[in-house]
């Protein structure tokens, strides 16, 4: 019997998405796969139904990449409404405790000095993290009192925008890996002494993928055409661009097309040692990484080791 043929059509390449509110990220995924008529399609990281902005959504071969994408640094810009506290920390949730405190704009600022760094942070029980296999949004939605443990995450940046109004704190961020806004904003009000939680939120930028070079769902819809849609995606080297790149001859690429590991050169084994730097991709040690390109196409995904080039992650671009 012969290999089942798979559905859809090979694209390969990232979507920089502007999604937009009320729309889950899976919807997100599955309306521009269709749109697409992709075989395969998955995103760079979760973005909550009420976010709005960057959502990279990767097709066919680009789905290898999307560990180095989740572990990329990520901006936001949101909104706190001080005043009220509610179960989901934005603005879908019950109200559950209210606060007269109003921070002036100078202590909002000075707050947020205390925050940036690495910090322990408990995420939302609403939230997709498991408990006992089970997503915690899950149980807070059935009344059970879900105990998240805190975790270390990164914040490198954040800035008081403006504040429109007493009620109202527009703050910009820069965050590392597993980092949740909702949190900080449950905290910055905790430190306010007052209560409050997210009205808006916006993501701006995820690694190599930023605001401006994004296109919304709707406009991606109406462009109609097949190939043109296709011409939206952006390389899967893009996702890629802070991974030290080797570039290898023609007999090496074959090699590793077919999983072979190759011998490197002098020259590029050095060149990978200048460019290399810690890296942490699913709770592994990264740092060996490299990517090998043909010119200016990927080829494969490998650790470098005593000079060799030993491929974890080859690209298929004939896939069907």
């Amino acid at each position: 019997m012969g290999r089942k043929r798979k559905k859809g059509l090979p694209v390969h390449g990232w979507l920089i998405l502007d999604k937009p509110e009320e729309l889950g990220s899976t919807q997100a995924v599955g309306k521009t796969r269709w749109l697409l008529n992709a075989q395969k399609a998955g995103h760079g990281g979760t973005l909550d139904p009420l976010a709005s902005g960057i959502l990279p959504i990767a097709f066919g071969e680009a789905t290898k990449t999307v560990p180095y994408v989740m572990e990329a640094i990520k901006d936001y810009r949101f909104t706190i409404r001080f005043g009220t506290s509610t179960t989901t920390q934005d603005r879908e949730g019950d109200v559950y405790a209210s606060s007269d405190v109003r921070p002036s704009p100078q202590q909002i600022a000075d707050i947020l000095e205390t925050f940036i760094g690495e910090i322990d942070q408990v995420p939302p029980k609403f939230s997709a993290i498991k408990v006992n296999g089970e997503r915690a949004y899950d149980l807070a939605r059935d009344g059970e009192d879900v105990e998240l443990e805190a975790r270390k995450v990164h914040l490198y940046a954040a800035k008081l925008e403006n504040c429109p109004s007493p009620d109202l704190a527009v703050i910009s961020v820069t965050s590392g890996k597993g980092f949740y806004i909702r949190s900080l904003a449950r905290d910055i009000c905790a430190a306010l002494g007052t209560e409050g939680h997210v009205a808006a939120l916006r993501r701006t930028r995820v690694g190599s993928f930023f605001e401006e070079s994004s296109i919304t769902l709707e406009k991606f819809a109406e462009i109609g055409d097949r190939d043109a849609l296709e011409a939206q995606l952006v390389p899967i080297e893009t996702a890629l661009d802070d991974i030290p790149a080797l570039a290898i001859s023609g007999e090496d690429a074959s090699k590793l097309r077919q999983g072979r590991e190759i011998v490197l050169l002098p020259h590029l084994v050095e060149a990978f040692k200048e460019k290399r730097r810690p890296r942490i991709v699913n709770g592994e040690d990264a740092s060996r990484i490299a990517l090998a390109k043909e010119g200016e196409k990927a080829v494969a995904l490998g650790e470098v080791r005593a000079g060799r080039f030993v491929p974890v992650r080859v690209f298929n671009f004939n896939m069907e």
